[in-house]
């Protein structure tokens, strides 16, 4: 149980590594960094198309990454 635990945390670490590479930036420079949370937050646009799977999959494996981390300590302990 141990190992498959760590395997499965190893899994989910190299795809959240890889979901959040394929991304592409949302804004680039200073400017973009100033006003670019500003219209991500308040704009009209939706994310369509692979855009959208790229960002509900980062989520997920951010919340897999995170539950199998506390799980991990958990029973390692």
């Amino acid at each position: 149980m141990d190992i498959f635990l760590k395997v499965l945390l190893i899994i989910f670490s190299i795809g959240l590594i890889t979901v959040v590479l394929l991304q592409k930036g949302k804004s680039a420079g200073l400017s973009g960094a100033i006003s670019g949370g500003a219209e991500h937050l308040f704009g009209k646009a939706k994310a369509r198309g692979m855009e959208l799977v790229l960002e509900r999959l980062t989520v997920v494996m951010a919340a897999g990454f995170f539950i199998l981390s506390v799980v991990v300590a958990v029973v390692l302990k």
